[in-house]
């Protein structure tokens, strides 16, 4: 019998919905979520019809975080397999990395990938917006670093990404203690760029924004979030250069003839990313 998938992709014309669909487990994330989460990125960047992704989550809650029960073999060593420690922690560290790995689809994605969160954002579902490029949440959204609470070092992105979002001395915070941040706080630290009443709200303010990423260039908001990322990881000059080197390639554009025509005809521009 095939199992019933815990990721739904659903796509209107240039926008994609990346959605959490296990509801009735608060979202929480078994093994299988890995590859099923990583799958629907690459498919969203695959796909040259859609030009931005919402990700959100259906029930209660966005996203309990680990489902340490269903992880729990996974996680621990078997006491009764004639295995070495080294071999046992060498498949450990392997495990680790390809869920890094399903977290960073996201980062990849070519995309931008809006985070639309309602109700809990618990342990891995930080790392997993963190790998976003915006956060929406709802007034009752919290986010928690939750594994220092059960004594585990976050260790699928939420680490390494969080600092360069909140700052040094929040993400500390965050993570030291395993709080619950509210929404409010999470505004204020930068951690979502905007707060909605409800869940409804949230999903249109969400859609409102895809809509409007979607109406530009795909190659310009693609272009842009590569030259993002690279200059997040470079010094200055190297990203002025790096830049430099995009748009003499991608200057030259059907796109960018027709956003001149556009504005001498004063009229909205029909981007087809060519």
């Amino acid at each position: 019998m095939r199992e019933t998938p815990v990721v739904r992709l659903d796509s209107v014309g240039p926008i994609a919905e990346v959605i959490l669909d296990r509801p009735e487990k608060l979202n929480a994330m078994a093994p299988k979520f890995f590859d099923e989460i990583r799958q629907a990125f690459e498919q969203v960047d695959r796909d040259d019809t859609i030009r931005v992704a919402i990700l959100r989550a259906e029930g209660r809650h966005f996203t309990a975080g680990l489902d340490l029960t269903a992880a729990a073999s996974a996680l621990r060593p078997d006491p009764d397999a004639a295995t070495s420690p080294v071999t046992a922690n060498t498949r450990l560290y392997r495990l680790i990395r390809d869920w890094q790995d399903s977290i960073s689809a996201a980062e990849r994605c070519r995309k931008p990938v809006i985070a639309a969160v309602h109700g809990h954002c618990i342990g891995g579902g930080v790392d997993l917006t963190t790998a976003c490029d915006i956060r929406l949440c709802t007034a009752d959204a919290t986010f928690s670093i939750h594994e220092t609470k059960i004594a585990i070092v976050a260790d699928i992105g939420t680490l390494q990404r969080i600092s360069a979002i909140v700052g040094k001395g929040m993400a500390r915070e965050m993570a030291y203690t395993g709080k619950q941040v509210t929404a409010e706080r999470a505004e204020r630290c930068g951690l979502v760029n905007s707060v909605y009443p409800d869940q409804d709200s949230l999903l249109d303010g969400a859609r409102a924004m895809a809509e409007e990423i979607a109406a530009n260039s795909p190659l310009a908001v693609q272009g842009t979030k590569q030259v993002l990322q690279y200059s997040e990881e470079h010094t200055i000059e190297e990203g002025l250069d790096h830049v430099a080197h995009w748009n003499a390639s991608f200057l030259h554009s059907q796109d960018l003839v027709e956003a001149m025509k556009a504005f001498m005809e004063k009229r909205p521009a029909v981007y087809t990313g060519r």
